[in-house]
C-alpha cells in the first residue's frame, strides 16, 4: 500500500505548495501593478487581495468540474467555508477575542446568507446545479465586487485598507520594475493552475486507494489545503495584534467561495449534488455539510453583529465543531 501511495501523496503536497506560493506571487504581482497605476489601496484590498486568496479554491473547483470530478468541485467550496470559519476563525477567536466594527460586516454577511439560500434551493429542491444557477452566482459575485469598488471610490484611501493588504501578505512594490510585477503575475497564475491540477488528480487517486469517498477528501484535505492562504493571513494578523482583522478576511473569502468558486465550477460543467456518503439513508452533504456550513457562519457572525465583540467561547465551540466534523467524515 505504501509503495502505491507515496507518489500521489508527494504530488498532492507539491500541488499544495504550488497553490500557496502561486497565490502569494499572483497577489503580489497584481497589487504591484495596481499600485503603479495609482489604484486606491482600499480597492486593492477589496478586489485583488480577496480574489487572490480564493484563487486556489477557484482553480481546484474549476479544474475538477472540467474533468468531471463533480464531488471535489462541490465539496471543495463547502469544505473551505467550514474550514475557514470553524478552524481558522475558531483558532483566531479562541486565542485572541477582539472588538469588531459591525458596520462593514453587514453587507458581506447579508450577501453570504442570501447566496447560501439560493445555493440551498438548488441542492434541496432540485438536487442539481444548472448552468443558469452558476451564471446567477457569478452575477452575484460581479454585483458584490461592483459594490466594493463603488465604496472604495467613495471612501477614498483608508489606513485600514493598507493594514488589510499588509496582513494578507501584500508588500509594497512601487519601487519594483514593471517586468517583475508582470512576471510574478504570470508565474503565480501558472503555479496555481499546476497546483490545482496536481491536487485534484492525486486527491482522487488517494481517495480511491484508501476507499474514501472523493467528497470526503474534498471537504477535508483539499479544503484545508486551499484555505492555507487564509490561515497564514489569520496567523499574521494574530501575531500583530489584529485578531478582528481576520474576521473580515474570512467572511470575504467565504462569500467568494460561494459566489465565485461555486459559480465558476457550475457554469463550466453543471453537476448533480454528490451522494457518495449517506447518514441514515440520507445524503450526508444535505444533512451534515450544508447545515454545518450555515451553523458555523451564524455562530461566527451573528454575535459580533449584535454586540460588536468576538468572544472566546465562539472560538472554542467552532474548533470543537470542526474536530467533530473531521472525525465524522472518516468514521
Amino acid at each position: 500500500m505504501f509503495a502505491e501511495m507515496w507518489l500521489p501523496v508527494l504530488l498532492f503536497c507539491v500541488g499544495l505548495v504550488c497553490l500557496i506560493k502561486g497565490g502569494d506571487w499572483f497577489v503580489g504581482g497584481a497589487t504591484g501593478i495596481a499600485e503603479r497605476f495609482h489604484v486606491p489601496e482600499l480597492l486593492i484590498g477589496a478586489t485583488v487581495v480577496s480574489i487572490g486568496t480564493t484563487l486556489p479554491e477557484a482553480l481546484v473547483s474549476a479544474t475538477s468540474a472540467i474533468r468531471g470530478v463533480s464531488s471535489i468541485a462541490y465539496g471543495n467550496a463547502i469544505g473551505s467555508i467550514i474550514c475557514n470559519t470553524a478552524l481558522i476563525s475558531g483558532l483566531t477567536v479562541a486565542i485572541a477575542p477582539a472588538v469588531v466594527d459591525k458596520k462593514p460586516l453587514k453587507m458581506p454577511v447579508a450577501f453570504f446568507f442570501c447566496s447560501a439560500a439560493f445555493y440551498m434551493a438548488n441542492a434541496y429542491l432540485f438536487h442539481t446545479f444548472s448552468r443558469v444557477s452558476g451564471i446567477i452566482l457569478l452575477t452575484g459575485f460581479c454585483v458584490y465586487i461592483g459594490i466594493q469598488v463603488r465604496n472604495a471610490i467613495v471612501q477614498g484611501k483608508n489606513p485600514k485598507a493598507h493594514a488589510m493588504a499588509e496582513e494578507a501578505g501584500v508588500e509594497d512594490h512601487k519601487d519594483d520594475p514593471l517586468w517583475k510585477d508582470i512576471l510574478l503575475l504570470v508565474v503565480g497564475g501558472a503555479l496555481i493552475a499546476i497546483g490545482a491540477r496536481l491536487l485534484v488528480d492525486n486527491g482522487v487517486i488517494i481517495a480511491e486507494k484508501l476507499g474514501v469517498p472523493e467528497t470526503v477528501i474534498a471537504v477535508t484535505f483539499v479544503a484545508l489545503g486551499t484555505s492555507l492562504p487564509e490561515l497564514v493571513t489569520a496567523i499574521i494578523s494574530l501575531a500583530k495584534g489584529h485578531g478582528a482583522l481576520s474576521l473580515g478576511n474570512i467572511i470575504g473569502a467565504n462569500l467568494l467561495n460561494m459566489l465565485l468558486v461555486s459559480g465558476a465550477a457550475i457554469t463550466l460543467n453543471p453537476f448533480d449534488v454528490p451522494n457518495e456518503k449517506q447518514v441514515a439513508g440520507m445524503n450526508a452533504s444535505l444533512v451534515i455539510d450544508i447545515p454545518l456550513m450555515l451553523l458555523v457562519m451564524a455562530l461566527l457572525t451573528v454575535p459580533p453583529l449584535l454586540t460588536g465583540k468576538l468572544k472566546r467561547y465562539q472560538g472554542i465551540l467552532l474548533l470543537a465543531l470542526y474536530a467533530g466534523y473531521c472525525t465524522f467524515q472518516f468514521i
